[in-house]
């Protein structure tokens, strides 16, 4: 498929792009920040109709069935202004996993929330404080017509937001892997939650004699392995196209700096050394727009290298956005490390959203052993 936007895409886009530099600019983060909130509801109710929250749900299940290309348009237009929603948790990760595994009783009952936003999801998964979602230790014991859940999820996102999770759990046989849907006030279940340097909130999640009913298992019992896969697999897409996102709106505000600040009489911009600095970052960002839409694309249509080009783009445009964000509290000076400046905002989101589904080293080395390295 070419590395192109349809014209229904490009639409997308510049709706996109309107609602949210209109709905929750920067300085909705400085105010949300300072008002000692996490996210703004106001802004969740206004994505809901805009229909952005059943952006890839089955129309039969209140959805757009628009695919992954337009949910990643979506997510890196939210990466330029910083606007923290719980839409790739629940609308984009924990939507794909109920679809894919969910009965019909299941679907009916969550996907239609999920597209109206009354549902909010997120995904527990990790357990150690790097990402390796291959080594589960949570555990689900079979109880007669119910499993008991024990164990402990770390790095929950959106953990605070959500009121209910899908839980990874082992059934015990190697490698076999189970999902869970569970609502937030079950009893047996403690969340601990801590305060990121992007002012989002993550959790640890306690699981502590949990029953869930077998209408609460997603598919087989241990046999979720492979689409929970291809949920992290979306979750590192789209990941890396809020921070293709992010990463474009700090070069472009750095553009303008330049061309605003002067030394020795001339905009700073006309500087050789800072000229060549821009022209490399702009040169990898043009690079990474073709990665993350080739990686979107693969999602769309399953293709058989959609594994290999998630962690090609989660781990090109990690380190893109890490250089972005760099180079702009640089050019922007001393000024560019203070709170008076929306710059830092970046950099601190930046160094959150490089870690989530996976860092640069997880996806680099995951990327090199696909390829057979």
């Amino acid at each position: 498929m070419a590395l192109v936007l349809n014209e229904e895409q490009q639409m997308l886009r510049d709706s996109a792009k309107t609602f949210i530099q209109e709905s929750s600019p920067v300085s909705t983060l400085r105010e949300l920040r300072d008002k000692g909130e996490e996210w703004s509801p106001e802004l969740w109710a206004g994505m809901a109709e805009m229909g952005w929250t059943g952006i890839t749900i089955p129309e039969e299940y209140g959805g757009l069935e628009f695919g992954y290309v337009g949910a990643g348009l979506i997510v890196e237009e939210c990466g330029r202004t910083l606007a923290s929603s719980p839409l790739m948790s629940s609308s984009l990760i924990c939507a794909s996993l109920v679809a894919a595994l969910g009965t019909d009783a299941q679907k009916q009952s969550l996907l239609p929330a999920i597209a109206a936003g009354q549902t909010i999801m997120t995904l527990a998964v990790s357990e150690t404080d790097r990402f390796d979602p291959l080594q589960i230790a949570l555990t689900a014991e079979s109880d007669a017509d119910k499993f008991i859940l024990n164990g402990v999820k770390a790095h929950v996102l959106d953990a605070g937001i959500a009121n209910v999770f899908i839980v990874a759990a082992t059934t015990g046989a190697p490698d076999s892997v189970s999902l869970f849907v569970v609502d937030r006030d079950a009893e047996g279940i403690q969340i601990m939650p801590t305060l990121n340097a992007d002012n989002r909130l993550t959790a640890t999640v306690t699981f502590k004699s949990v029953r869930a009913d077998s209408g609460a298992l997603l598919g087989e019992a241990g046999a979720a392995g492979k689409q929970l896969q291809r949920a992290l697999d979306i979750g590192a897409v789209l990941s890396a196209a809020e921070l293709l996102g992010l990463a474009q709106e700090a070069f472009e505000r750095t553009l303008d700096y330049l061309k605003e600040r002067k030394q020795f009489g001339v905009p700073v911009g006309s500087f050789q050394a800072l000229q060549h600095r821009a022209a490399q970052l702009f040169s990898e960002l043009e690079l990474c727009k073709s990665v993350v839409l080739k990686a979107l694309q693969a999602i769309d249509e399953n293709a058989s290298e959609r594994s290999l080009l998630a962690s090609m783009a989660k781990a090109k445009m990690a380190k893109t956005a890490q250089l972005a964000v760099n180079e702009a509290v640089q050019m922007f000076g001393g000024i560019g490390m203070t709170d008076e400046f929306d710059i830092g905002f970046f950099m601190k989101r930046a160094a959150s959203a490089r870690q989530e589904y996976g860092d640069y080293y997880y996806h680099s080395d995951r990327f090199a052993k696909l390829s057979g390295y």
